[in-house]
């Protein structure tokens, strides 16, 4: 008797894959084998690069921070310092924010907290 084999369901994988590699570059677009070990691969760098952004945009807004303050006559450390002793509940994206967009309010903090 001939081996039975679900040649739709095979077929339908490979093609769904294929289609998510629809835009890459060469074979990696179109050969089977090197298209699944390059949409793995970026699955794995989307995964790790999730929590890089959290890391760099923190980033960001510390060096942001930072040149806020030492307008005002504080580092960064001084400030955020100052700001946990007088107990002002603000995280730092809001605080980069405001330093960008409204130096007014940020120069209120910094006064409020020395």
């Amino acid at each position: 008797m001939p081996r039975s084999v679900n040649h739709v369901a095979s077929r339908a994988k490979r093609k769904k894959i294929l289609k998510l590699t629809r835009g890459y570059y060469g074979s990696r677009r179109n050969v089977w084998t090197v298209a699944k070990n390059t949409w793995e691969k970026g699955l794995t760098y989307a995964y790790r690069d999730r929590k890089q952004k959290k890391r760099d945009f923190r980033a960001l807004w510390i060096q942001r921070i930072n040149a806020a303050a030492r307008l005002e006559g504080l580092s960064y450390s001084q400030l955020m310092g100052l700001i946990h002793k007088a107990g002002v509940e603000i995280n730092r994206k809001v605080l980069a924010d405001l330093a960008m967009n409204n130096p007014a309010a940020f120069k209120a903090i910094c006064d409020k907290v020395r």
